[in-house]
């Protein structure tokens, strides 16, 4: 596809002049790029196979605070390097920078032997690598939403990000003539990923003022997640340059609608079969999407951290507002935590709709993983369908509701310990127990303006 590179086409390409720089990066606990911009011809002669970062990196939060209590990094010990290993699988153009080029890396220790454990990367990849043992692989998407202001990132920083002006008036879902109107930025960031080797199936308005959806090719589940990090970044830095600025907040705006990241997901076996598809059962499901859907809703409160990974994102799940309440599955229902799409056909998924703009789309997806494979292992059984609205239901699981639920769920979680290790989960609790201690000591604007006078 446009966009994509070799190491020899990078070679002439640099030797050429087309490409003068090269960004290296890793990704964060956040799911956000990290790295350095090389110098075109020092990749190409020696850093594409190694580069240097501090190890902080994956022990930071998103104010990038060196935070305390990790065990696998400290100031005691002295905040040493990690390796990064490029992919050159991912090695691609970027559009929409000046002779530039990314690669994505791998992230080991110091002496390049191991991938670090707590990596998003080497944690999704441990679980695509228990599937492909068990014969399978899975194909993931993701739809991101966020919201497109007028403002730019410096304006809406000096203002506090107060009185924000989104750059639609009014709700753009499916609105053709609305939704023209941010097409200067929309167009370029579909173009822009279009050539980085990102394919891109559409855009939309979405559910509120200013909201848009970027929906991008479904591909195996390492793929997928490269593409949704690649998209997030190339959202921004576009925006950025058009001198408007996005969000990717769960829930930015009390009054207005929350960003959503649905996952859809189904497996195939590794010779190309759809093996959620079974021509003869109700709906098309087989015994193993049956299973896996079993699986999902049996860990689905274990996982919600990765899914929504700080206290704002808790704000979303709001009844009548398409973020679900209720960890159930329904057929074609968006009220439903996990929606079936494509019943009786061999496009046949699981769409979980609990997750957030704001996730890091490596862990999210590793989490449903881990949640499926229980399923598959344990052969669970499939609850009938929920019918109706699902906001209303009763006597059903709730998804959590706070950080500090999902914090005790996912302490407490024998599925997600023994899918990624009990380090790897303690290191992600640290993260979020900092988060909500951070957010406990923090005097908001809400309380000022609801005490300062009248308490």
């Amino acid at each position: 596809m446009a966009g994509r590179l070799t190491l020899d086409e990078l070679k002439q390409a640099v030797a050429d002049g087309t490409i003068d720089t090269v960004i290296v990066a890793q990704v964060d606990m956040q799911g956000r790029l990290m790295g350095k911009r090389m110098q075109g011809e020092y990749f190409v002669e020696s850093a594409w196979k190694e580069v240097h970062s501090c190890n902080y990196l994956l022990a930071t939060d998103l104010e990038m605070t060196t935070v305390e209590g990790y065990k696998s990094t400290s100031w005691e010990a002295g905040y040493g390097d990690y390796t990064m290993r490029p992919d050159l699988s991912t090695l691609r153009r970027v559009p929409w920078l000046e002779g530039t080029a990314l690669v994505l890396c791998d992230v080991l220790d110091h002496h390049g032997h191991a991938e670090v454990p707590h990596g998003p990367r080497a944690i999704l990849k441990k679980q695509i690598a228990r599937l492909e043992a068990m014969g399978m692989k899975a194909m993931m998407a993701t739809e991101l939403e966020f919201f497109l202001f007028r403002d730019s990132y410096d304006a809406a920083h000096a203002a506090g990000y107060r009185n924000l002006a989104t750059l639609s008036n009014y709700n753009a879902d499916y609105h053709i003539f609305q939704t023209t109107k941010e097409e200067d930025v929309i167009r370029a960031i579909r173009n822009g990923l279009q050539g980085a080797d990102v394919p891109v199936e559409n855009s939309k308005g979405e559910a509120d003022a200013g909201q848009c959806e970027i929906n991008v090719r479904y591909a195996d589940a390492l793929t997928m997640a490269d593409r949704h990090a690649i998209t997030k970044n190339a959202c921004k830095e576009i925006a950025w340059a058009k001198g408007r600025s996005i969000s990717f907040m769960a829930k930015w705006n009390t009054d207005a609608a929350g960003n959503s990241s649905h996952i859809h997901q189904s497996l195939w076996s590794l010779d190309g079969r759809p093996l959620f598809h079974d021509p003869d059962a109700e709906n098309g499901m087989s015994d193993t999407m049956r299973h896996y859907m079993a699986g999902l809703l049996h860990n689905a409160r274990d996982v919600t951290l990765f899914l929504a990974p700080y206290v704002n994102s808790y704000k979303r799940f709001v009844k009548g507002t398409f973020a679900p309440t209720k960890a159930v599955w329904s057929l074609d229902n968006r009220t439903a935590g996990f929606r079936v799409c494509g019943a009786g056909t061999k496009a046949v998924r699981v769409e979980c709709r609990v997750g957030g703009a704001d996730l890091n789309p490596y862990l999210a997806m590793a989490a449903l993983l881990a949640a499926g494979i229980d399923g598959i292992e344990n052969e669970r059984a499939l609850e009938p369908a929920f019918v109706g609205d699902a906001y209303g239901g009763t006597g059903v699981p709730e998804v959590p509701t706070t950080l500090r639920e999902a914090i005790a769920a996912l302490d407490g979680s024998e599925t997600m310990r023994r899918a990624f290790g009990d380090d790897v989960v303690d290191h992600y609790l640290h993260a979020a127990s900092w988060e909500q201690s951070e957010y406990d000591r923090k005097v908001t604007d809400w309380e000022v303006a609801r005490g300062f006078e009248r308490a």
